[in-house]
């Protein structure tokens, strides 16, 4: 497996800062989702086209890569359908001058399921940006969120596109967190659709998710890395911190050196 970290944990770094930080723990890449005070990625400033060849150099030196852009694009919003579609082809664009492999987009609003949503509306749009992508190297991944975070749900979704560059980002908070499934079950539904993997940890408080480092939370990790080991899985596994939503989480220094010891303290027991 290969290991990344999302740049919403680290809102308040450069890019110099993040980079930096990724090689000297010795991680695969970098998941893109916001650079300082720019949330959309093709307007932020290493891939602005005067700064794009010396960002895709300095990855290139330093043996790393961008497998994930993490866009916003939500599918599910009817009334401004177009401005969201723009987004994911824009970062699809982007993905393909980068050479990201994987662009996000969403299918509901919130981690959590929160009320009715369009699916039909949800695939026209996602087989709009499949269509789009296709020939560019770039699949179009849309995450176990919300609704879509109830696995026989996504997995349907899912068995309904006919499109090779077509996939599932599999957040294994969500469906665990909010649907109460055990891993095996969620893995037995989508793992032939999973293609990139977010990572976190969490705990209830006061009815409430209280988001924690690797371990501190009762998320179980380990039983859901054995089983995408056990599925041949091979790609990323990236911690998504979400500091950028949430400011009162851990600082970025810390959380990040412990996810790369700690996933490879799990690795070795896979």
């Amino acid at each position: 497996m290969k290991l990344a970290f999302s740049t919403l944990g680290c809102p308040g770094w450069s890019w110099e800062e993040i980079y930096a930080t990724a090689k000297d723990l010795g991680l695969d890449g970098i998941e893109i989702r916001g650079l300082e005070n720019e949330m959309f990625a093709p307007e932020a400033k290493p891939f602005r086209a005067e700064n794009l060849e010396k960002t895709l150099q300095t990855l290139r030196n330093g043996r790393m890569e961008l497998p994930m852009l993490t866009s916003g694009a939500l599918l599910s919003d009817r009334e401004h359908r177009g401005r969201f579609l723009t987004e994911g082809k824009s970062y699809i664009d982007l993905a393909e001058k980068v050479g990201a492999k994987f662009v996000r987009v969403l299918g509901d609003e919130h981690p959590a399921p929160a009320g009715f949503v369009d699916l039909s509306l949800v695939r026209a749009s996602y087989l709009d940006l499949c269509t789009y992508a296709e020939g560019k190297d770039v699949q179009v991944l849309i995450e176990t969120n919300g609704v879509l975070a109830d696995s026989e749900v996504m997995a349907s979704f899912m068995d309904e596109i006919r499109q090779p560059n077509a996939g599932s980002l599999w957040d294994i908070h969500h469906p665990w967190r909010y649907f109460s499934e055990a891993p095996e079950d969620t893995l037995r539904q989508i793992g032939r659709h999973v293609k990139y993997v977010h990572i976190k940890d969490s705990v209830m408080k006061n009815g409430q998710v209280a988001y924690r480092m690797l371990g501190y939370g009762d998320v179980p990790v380990l039983d859901m890395l054995r089983g995408l080991r056990a599925l041949g899985y091979d790609g990323y596994v990236s911690l998504e911190w979400v500091k950028r939503w949430n400011p009162d989480l851990q600082e970025p220094g810390v959380v990040f050196s412990h996810y790369a010891s700690y996933m490879a303290h799990l690795i070795r027991q896979l």
